[in-house]
């Protein structure tokens, strides 16, 4: 390519006034500028072979869904859509085009990250996949820095890599298969459970306007909301209790025998586990003066053992998209009207008692918010949502016309990929009914930490704003909550709407946990993630920096069933690992 570009030169000049061109020469004389050099066709051509390149990464971009036909390779170059030319004026590149000091930060970590994501995406056959990283809070977008180009003379591939100062946004795959539309930043797809965070924030700001008491029966703000009884004992509910989900409200299943039988048997599992840990700490300390008590316990060990044995495998529950709620296509006006499909069952367990996941225990609460505000849920949350300035996350309709909105998919029995089936959300707005973009998720996300951590830094930083919520309430919402579970993450417990996994270190030069904040979701042909994790500040950065301080990472897929937080951990990880202090 090199040969046949320098050669073109030798051939342009021709004599004056007999070539294409020579009237753009004279005026271009004329008007007393220097004269053009016999290399001018030559970047010419070099300028339309780049424009062309341009043009066929543009028909390029976007992946197949999998399996057929097969993921692109993670190594290949990820292609985007090129912005116009007035924008984004193209220049040659070549080894020596400095790289800006900012990108240069990231990109070890946006290579990395984005093979992670063709890891996943290839793993599962996800359609199309949507990330969104912060590092500190900070979406500045600069058009000197955010796009390069590079040209692999391997490949004659032109790719566009955007690089913001400090936001990585990239989308692979499509958000509408049948009509090759490419997923981008602003695709909007469901957040599924991400949105019982959205409503804790409602619940929050009403509990510190003094509005809403968490320790009082729900049937204060929701009357409708039958007194329940468990074992024959009258117990009471409690809006604290519902938000980390030990109210024993059911979620989709129904069944209680199978629950419970499940519970039984998860516990069982992890007190075998707990038992063996054990055992192996007798084995290691040894000695005689602990022979005694190892075989002692060994034995109490296997009589539990074979007592428990007898059911140690529960009943086959369903999972969730096997359950037919959740396919609902029944529109509901109002959060009280939802309580109609739940409110009349049995709870499971005790309040109080054990951890059960809930979806309608948020559409109870979602019910709190309308009385404790005296407006609507949805009048609420878009109040919320204006003011932190998410202004693409809304409520799921069907009806209205949603820009960017992607389409949904799942596999069928076949292994094929088909358009999952029309559901309506309105029975769950508060547990899992919004569409958001990676961008609107990083927004709250950093509103949560800069609330989390501005209470640190105000002795230093007088002029700091306050952050949306307290930091009160914040460290309230990110304290892990006895006898919850964490399903995503096994090393963090619920707290309130968020899973918090704590700072940990049980042994030197040992794996060290860091601590962090994340919920994902899952709903029908869709799964999210959300995850926070907060800079470990030292002395320094308390005196000389500003919150939020730390990385935010969000990802959207359109497919059901897609395990993404220890994606989003990782890629929060290898960001963590490139970041350098901002000025």
């Amino acid at each position: 390519m090199y040969r046949l570009l320098s050669a073109v030169p030798a051939r342009a000049a021709t004599p004056r006034g007999c070539a294409w061109g020579c009237g753009r020469r004279a005026a271009h004389q004329r008007a007393g500028l220097p004269k053009l050099g016999p290399g001018w066709v030559g970047g010419l051509g070099l300028g339309l072979g780049l424009a062309l390149g341009m043009k066929l990464a543009g028909g390029l971009r976007g992946a197949s869904p999998a399996p057929p036909p097969a993921a692109p390779d993670p190594e290949s170059p990820i292609l985007s859509e090129p912005l116009p030319p007035q924008e984004q004026p193209l220049a040659p590149w070549s080894p020596h085009t400095p790289v800006p000091p900012h990108a240069r930060r990231f990109a070890r970590a946006i290579d990395s990250s984005r093979d992670l994501l063709h890891r996943i995406k290839d793993e599962v056959g996800a359609p199309g996949i949507v990330v969104g990283v912060s590092v500190d809070g900070k979406e500045v977008w600069s058009e000197d820095l955010n796009s390069m180009y590079f040209l692999d003379f391997h490949t004659f591939i032109l790719q566009r890599v955007k690089l913001d100062l400090n936001r990585f946004l990239e989308g692979l795959g499509y958000a509408d298969v049948e009509n090759r539309v490419p997923c981008k930043p602003e695709t909007v797809m469901r957040i599924a459970s991400i949105s019982k965070s959205l409503t804790m924030v409602a619940l929050a700001k009403l509990w510190e306007a003094g509005k809403l008491d968490l320790d009082i029966p729900v049937q204060h703000y929701v009357p409708e909301f039958p007194e329940k009884e468990y074992e024959g004992e009258k117990v009471s509910v409690t809006t604290r209790l519902l938000i980390s989900h030990l109210s024993g409200i059911r979620h989709y299943e129904k069944d209680m025998k199978k629950v419970k039988e499940e519970k039984s048997y998860k516990a069982l599992k992890m007190m075998k586990e707990t038992e063996s840990d054990q055992e192996k700490d007798l084995k290691e300390k040894g000695g005689k003066s602990n022979e005694k008590n190892d075989f002692a316990a060994k034995t109490k060990i296997e009589q539990d053992n074979e007592a428990k044995g007898r059911n140690s495998k529960p009943c086959k529950k369903k999972n969730d998209f096997e359950q037919g709620e959740l396919y609902l296509k029944e529109k509901f006006e109002n959060s009280i009207e939802s309580l109609r499909l739940f409110k009349n069952d049995p709870l499971f367990f005790k309040p109080g008692s054990q951890f059960l996941y809930s979806t309608f225990g948020y559409t109870l609460l979602a019910a709190i918010v309308e009385r404790a505000s005296g407006y609507k849920y949805l009048d609420y949350m878009q109040k919320i949502f204006h003011d932190l300035d998410m202004l693409t996350t809304v409520q799921e309709e069907n009806e209205p016309v949603i820009y960017n909105r992607a389409r949904f998919y799942v596999y069928n029995k076949k292994k094929r990929l088909v358009n999952t089936p029309y559901v309506d959300n309105s029975y769950k707005w508060a547990g899992g009914g919004f569409l958001s973009t990676v961008g609107d998720l990083l927004k709250f996300g950093n509103a949560m930490l800069y609330g989390y951590q501005v209470g640190l830094f105000k002795n230093s930083n007088e002029n700091l704003l306050p952050g949306y919520l307290k930091p009160e309430t914040m460290l309230m919402i990110w304290t892990p909550v006895p006898n919850t579970e964490m399903s995503w993450d096994k090393e963090g417990k619920y707290a309130m709407a968020w899973g918090v996994v704590e700072k940990k270190q049980t042994y030197g030069s040992c794996r060290k946990q860091r601590h962090y904040a994340s919920h994902t979701g899952g709903a029908v042909g869709a799964s999210s993630v959300l995850l926070v994790l907060p800079e470990e500040l030292d002395a320094e950065a308390l005196n000389n920096k500003v919150p939020p301080r730390g990385i935010v990472v969000s990802i959207i897929c359109n497919m059901q069933s897609v395990g993404l937080n220890s994606t989003a951990l990782k890629i929060a990880l290898e960001f963590d690992k490139d970041r350098s202090d901002i000025p």
